[in-house]
């Protein structure tokens, strides 16, 4: 059998988020044409965005659009599953652009893999988290931790998880998470009496979702990264859509 290739890991830091989009489609249409031979997992946080999916969001608000506005934080629909989610700093994403078939993944089986890296997260952090038959994620409790959203496009995932480290809380109660009324959020700052630092946290990530899917890392820099997408074609900005991505919601 021919061994497996370590993943790709790369610590981008505080990323826009459109920058971080544009890369991962890129990542994407690189690894599905097999200009990008090696599958790429992104660690970083967001400036304050709220994004929604194919399933809708607006709808979601709790508050008007303009009182959003006035934070100065955007509004951006995107190709991935579900309804409308807040990203901030203090929350760590992770995005793996993952070739699907070649990893032996079904969607199911990536969506279960990143809950239980954020659920061993949890623990790590003295937090005991499980799965809730609501909507898929992490979850203390009736509030949740953290959330999933993919899209996949060519058999190659993209989009992934957000767990909330010491993320702001306060902008998850203008908007209905995951379209479910009545839902609590929490971060692990709040859960946890140890302190939380986000590159902790993203170790810990990287760590457990290695585990779980029995695979080892090489890291990538930035710089190194570039190179890398050199080689990858540039998407079709017409096509960005993309079929609809078979995932879960996020929340």
């Amino acid at each position: 059998m021919k061994p497996r290739l370590p993943w790709l890991a790369a610590f981008l830091g505080r990323t826009a988020y459109a920058e971080a989009l544009a890369l991962q489609r890129r990542l994407a249409a690189g690894r599905a044409s097999g200009a990008l031979g090696r599958d790429v997992v992104l660690f970083l946080e967001h400036p304050p965005v709220y994004t929604t999916g194919r399933r809708g969001g607006r709808e979601c608000l709790l508050v008007p659009e303009e009182t959003i506005a006035a934070r100065g934080i955007p509004v951006v629909e995107i190709e991935r599953g579900g309804f409308i989610t807040y990203h901030g700093p203090g929350q760590a994403v992770v995005y793996p652009i993952l070739h699907l078939p070649q990893n032996g993944l079904g969607v199911a089986e990536l969506v279960s893999g990143l809950e239980e890296a954020m659920i061993r997260t949890a623990a790590a952090w003295g937090v005991s988290a499980g799965r809730d038959a609501r909507n898929r994620g992490c979850w203390v409790g009736g509030k949740k931790i953290g959330s999933i959203g993919l899209a996949v496009r060519r058999g190659v995932s993209f989009h992934g998880l957000a767990f909330n480290a010491a993320v702001d809380l306060e902008p998850f109660a203008w908007i209905a998470p995951c379209g479910l009324s009545g839902v609590g959020v929490t971060s692990l700052a709040r859960e946890s009496s140890l302190p939380v630092e986000l590159p902790s946290v993203e170790r810990a990530l990287q760590g457990f979702l290695g585990e779980v899917f029995g695979r080892s890392w090489e890291r990538i820099s930035r710089q190194e990264l570039e190179t890398e997408l050199d080689a990858c074609p540039t998407p079709d900005p017409k096509a960005a859509g993309g079929p609809p991505p078979a995932a879960s919601p996020p929340g």
